[in-house]
């Protein structure tokens, strides 16, 4: 067993991306070029407009910002993108790089930024610094998901018994999801695993579809009539 087979994926690809060099990259360059084909998206590469588009986590950490793997299609009618972004902090031998994959898609409306992630060691860190957690009617849901607005009615109108039911399901586990503008976006640290990328649109999908007719109506957009 090599030295990194026992450590989590993204661990290891940490240390595949520090030891491959520059064929690392084109390796990863050409997987993410023959998935978008096979979907019918297109590769991009690298954005930059994509580093200051979100204000929250995983964003507006560190210097240098950048993207790479970047590829945009349309997955059931909706804009999506899907990216490598990566920041750097410190300097000289305390410089570290952090690298996660992004995956949004569009929404039909600004909304207020709702922010659900898993609860956990970090979230208590936060609550105990000032952050607000959000109480559902759901201690399933509560155990394993925090929630936080600065609007707590929308985030009760959002989170609402069925999208709770929802994101308790396996393929919405240990994802870090917020509505933020007129996106929805996941994260996760690691680079891109484009086998999960219909996966994480579909619980992204689920949430905008669980967001009710007069949320969306008092952002000024009307689903009645599209």
């Amino acid at each position: 067993m090599g030295a990194a087979d026992g450590l989590p994926s993204f661990f290891r690809e940490a240390v595949a991306e520090a030891l491959g060099g520059a064929g690392y990259h084109q390796r990863r360059e050409h997987l993410a070029r023959t998935w978008a084909a096979s979907v019918g998206w297109t590769y991009v590469g690298a954005e930059p407009s994509l580093v200051t588009r979100w204000r929250g986590a995983p964003f507006g950490e560190g210097s240098p910002r950048t993207t790479s793997e970047v590829v945009t299609g349309l997955y059931r009618g909706r804009p999506a993108v899907s990216f490598a972004y990566r920041y750097v902090k410190g300097s000289g031998e305390d410089t570290s790089t952090s690298t996660f994959h992004v995956v949004a898609t569009g929404l039909p409306a600004f909304l207020p930024t709702l922010e659900l992630t898993p609860d956990g060691a970090g979230a208590r860190m936060s609550e105990a610094l000032g952050g607000q957690d959000l109480e559902m009617e759901s201690d399933d849901f509560n155990e394993r998901w925090r929630v936080e607005s600065a609007e707590p009615k929308l985030a009760y109108d959002v989170v609402h018994p069925r999208l709770m039911e929802r994101l308790l399901q396996p393929d919405a586990r240990d994802l870090f999801l917020r509505i933020e503008g007129a996106d929805i976006l996941s994260w996760r640290p690691g680079m891109p695993d484009v086998d999960t990328v219909a996966s994480r649109l579909d619980v992204l999908g689920a949430v905008v579809d669980a967001v009710p007719p007069f949320v969306w109506q008092d952002h000024g957009y009307d689903p009645a009539r599209t």
